[in-house]
């Protein structure tokens, strides 16, 4: 169902005029693609049965439509109503706080699956990213359910529909795309080997844009609404990762020259990965630039555009002013961005732009990083700390925790929680509280919120701290809706105090 981007150009007449040779090469062997995806739909079919309802009443009519087709086959056999059980017992397990972050995860997951019924991964397991991995374990249970449920039936049948959402899309596509590639005077033909890749997906929430980089391929998933408006901002920011993150790791020795600038940004709100990695920061900051100038073709004023390079500038993206002053002059040139980028870099004036940046004050809060890096973590540190602790080595659990709390690599908050469990298992009371306080500071995963709750209560109750231990039960029961165990551990600390088996103070004289 996949449809070119690159049919409707006429770029020889255009390249011609604009004065640069051959710049864009519409042809349609081209990297770019706008196309749709059954194991996507797959993925978002069965969250939408286990409660994803986020902005349906605002969604393309096909999702409703799905949703209830879906609902009726769950219905038709006793193995269709059990695989659903299972499906969203796993889903209810696995729910996030915010709804974004439940979708973003399937996402990530299903973009690394094979097509369906297998669902097999593309790559090695322990090559998924953080969010995907955390997630994984559904893929036999989606294996079951897409065969009970019969959703290759339901696929088909709507098949032509999301052909036709494709076709409405892919004008205002394409010349987003075009537009981006005149104004760089960079082709996207000449990247062999990778691949940019629009996803249409009418199950998920249309305020919604998931983005993501694994390796050389990169994908948008968005979700048309009532109305076809195109998410013009989220789409081209990715896009232009697609384009200038080559060139980065193409000049990587330039680029690395900038390093020390990273001194400067420790304190900015960013995403912790742009102070680690100055290919990182200096291609967000490259794109930032680019995307204050690309709007002067609008309506947007001078003004407005500078406002926007001074907020990334406050964000942390500390080289956006230097490309935004630099691009003023690229735009006059006939000189391609992939033959400037050397001079461009070269022409940092790294001692000016640290001082610079030692002069910002930075915001308290960044925009949210629109595109999602393939970052696996390895080693599984605390996967493999869960298993020991369920095998009884508590010492090698709580050293595998504390390695994966110290190289921050993976979830703080799941590592509290462990060593909380360690230190219980060692009787260590106020070992076990502190840890427990410590990861409801930091965690996100509702498991352990409502747990850590849980623990405390108890702990508490063995305190004769009866007031304090009711206050995390009633915090453990609001945080536990979707976790039938910790829910009524949560009721049953409501009712009456924990007292542990045969504790001495239980006997009654």
């Amino acid at each position: 169902m996949e449809v070119s981007l690159r049919s409707r150009f006429r770029s020889a007449s255009i390249a011609a005029l604009l004065g640069f040779e051959a710049v864009v090469c519409l042809a349609q062997n081209s990297p770019v693609s706008l196309d749709t995806n059954p194991t996507l739909f797959a993925m978002l079919a069965a969250v939408n049965t286990c409660g994803y309802d986020t902005e349906l009443s605002v969604s393309n009519p096909l999702r409703s439509e799905i949703r209830g087709e879906v609902a009726k086959a769950t219905q038709t056999s006793d193995q269709a109503r059990t695989e659903t059980d299972t499906l969203c017992n796993f889903y209810r397990e696995h729910t996030q706080p915010d709804p974004a972050r439940t979708l973003a995860q399937y996402v990530s997951l299903a973009l690394l699956l094979e097509a369906p019924p297998g669902f097999s991964l593309k790559i090695k397991e322990t090559d998924l990213p953080p969010d995907a991995e955390q997630v994984v374990g559904i893929v036999p249970i989606l294996q079951k359910f897409y065969g009970a449920v019969g959703l290759d039936t339901i696929w088909v049948r709507h098949e032509e529909a999301y052909a036709s959402l494709t076709k409405l899309y892919h004008e205002p596509l394409s010349k987003l795309l075009f537009d981006t590639e005149i104004y760089l005077k960079l082709p996207s033909s000449g990247y062999l080997g990778h691949s940019f890749s629009i996803y249409l997906e009418p199950l998920g929430a249309p305020a919604q844009t998931n983005a993501r980089n694994y390796g050389s391929d990169y994908y948008v998933v968005i979700s048309p609404g009532m109305t076809p408006t195109l998410k013009i901002e989220q789409i081209r920011h990715t896009y232009l990762h697609y384009l200038l993150d080559p060139l980065a790791m193409k000049h990587a020795i330039l680029v690395e020259g900038l390093a020390p600038l990273l001194e400067q940004v420790k304190k900015a709100p960013m995403d912790e990965s742009f102070k680690k990695d100055i290919s990182l920061l200096v291609t967000e900051s490259f794109i930032r630039a680019i995307e204050a100038r690309m709007s002067s073709t609008g309506k947007t004023s001078e003004a407005e555009r500078q406002a926007a390079v001074q907020r990334a500038m406050e964000q942390g993206y500390v080289l956006t002013a230097y490309f935004y002053d630099t691009l003023i002059q690229f735009e006059k040139s006939p000189t391609g961005l992939r033959n400037a980028y050397d001079d461009i870099i070269e022409r940092i004036d790294l001692h000016k732009e640290q001082k610079r940046a030692s002069n910002l004050r930075f915001a308290t809060r960044a925009d949210p990083e629109l595109v999602r890096f393939s970052q696996p973590s390895h080693p599984k540190l605390l996967a493999t700390a869960e298993q020991r602790l369920s095998a009884g080595d508590a010492e090698s659990a709580k050293k595998l925790a504390q390695e994966a709390l110290d190289s921050k690599t993976e979830d703080a908050g799941r590592a509290l929680f462990i060593l909380a469990q360690v230190a219980t298992m060692n009787r260590d009371m106020q070992g076990a509280r502190h840890y427990f306080e410590q990861a409801l500071g930091v965690a996100q995963e509702p498991k352990v919120v409502a747990w850590s709750h849980i623990y405390l209560g108890r702990i508490l109750d063995l305190e004769d701290e009866r007031a304090a231990a009711l206050d995390h039960y009633r915090s453990a029961l609001s945080a536990s809706a979707s976790l039938p165990e910790a829910k009524a551990a949560a009721e049953h600390g409501l009712h009456q105090p924990f007292e542990l088996p045969n504790h001495p103070q239980n006997k009654k004289d």
